[in-house]
């Protein structure tokens, strides 16, 4: 079993940033995909970004491409997602996610996930 504890969420205004973490305990994520989905209410989930445990080229969606940034650090088994420019349709709940599918990851089907941490920008 894989336990993910995310965090780091908030409220800022417009054109601001946060950080996101997920921390990772448990069995070893081996070859595992890494990332994050999140859910605005009303809407279908969206896949951000991911990446693998092992390292490789990073996933982004349409939404995060220039702004977003995945990153991991191996030794403290933690994920980042690094947020700039804001926007208030980056407003959802963000999930991190591990599984060895990476469309599992990004649709939010993936095997394991974390509580959710919410983000909040506001105008």
């Amino acid at each position: 079993q894989v336990q993910l504890v995310d965090s780091g969420g908030g409220s800022v205004q417009t054109g601001g940033s946060l950080r996101l973490s997920c921390t990772a305990s448990g069995r070893s994520l081996g070859a595992y995909v890494m990332g994050w989905f999140r859910q605005a209410p009303g809407k279908e989930r969206e896949g951000v970004a991911a990446i693998t445990w092992t390292g490789g080229v990073p996933f982004y969606g349409d939404s995060a491409k220039g702004r977003f940034t995945i990153s991991y650090d191996n030794a403290k088994s933690t994920m980042y997602l690094e947020m700039n420019s804001l926007k208030p349709e980056d407003t959802a709940v963000y999930y991190c996610a591990a599984d060895s599918s990476l469309n599992a990851v990004l649709t939010g089907t993936a095997k394991y996930r974390g509580q959710g941490t919410q983000v909040t920008v506001s105008s």
